[in-house]
């Protein structure tokens, strides 16, 4: 009797398997328009990497402030209008986005020096570091003010805010990437 229990059981198992297949296919265009699972479309557009420590003596000309960037990336497959959003430091310096649409899956690198504006670099026409070189966050915020994201950096980074990334790893160059704890 045990033998047809456990073939009765593995044939009901697997019908169960089809079902929660068939249901989670008819659900995925469903939950295909999220970045991923649980994300709102807020929360698609993340500052992905900074590089802040620009340094050596031409560390303030146009040329050096153009290696000090911030990535913000737009990980949904929708584009997202950027115009309004601001991307600032922990000292009150802003940038605010003009009249910029980022594509789905794309990244716009917001550089501090001066320079022309592109699809996939933007310039804040500074003429110095907005960056600090020990500790900092970057925050961005969409068109209402509202909190999207931040990245920190240093010893003494903020915890005040929601901050969604560890310090992250640096690279050669003085790149902090920052991984998405979500």
């Amino acid at each position: 009797m045990s033998v047809s229990v456990s073939a009765s059981a593995r044939r009901l198992g697997s019908a169960a398997a089809v079902a929660a297949a068939l249901l989670g296919v008819t659900a995925l265009p469903a939950a295909a328009s999220a970045p991923y699972p649980g994300v709102s479309h807020r929360d698609a557009v993340v500052i992905s990497a900074v590089r802040h420590d620009v340094q050596g003596r031409a560390a303030f000309s146009g040329r050096a402030l153009n290696r000090e960037w911030a990535d913000v990336t737009n990980t949904s497959r929708r584009d997202v209008n950027l115009s309004g959003w601001t991307l600032s430091d922990a000292d009150g310096h802003s940038y605010v986005f003009r009249h910029y649409r980022l594509a789905g899956g794309a990244t716009v690198r917001v550089h501090t020096g001066e320079g022309r504006d592109t699809l996939t670099d933007l310039y804040q026409d500074r003429r110095s570091s907005v960056w600090n070189h020990d500790a900092d966050t970057a925050t961005l915020r969409n068109d209402r003010g509202r909190y999207v994201d931040s990245a920190s950096w240093g010893l003494h980074h903020r915890r005040d805010v929601d901050d969604r990334h560890a310090l992250g790893h640096r690279d050669a160059d003085g790149r902090h990437s920052f991984g998405h704890r979500r």
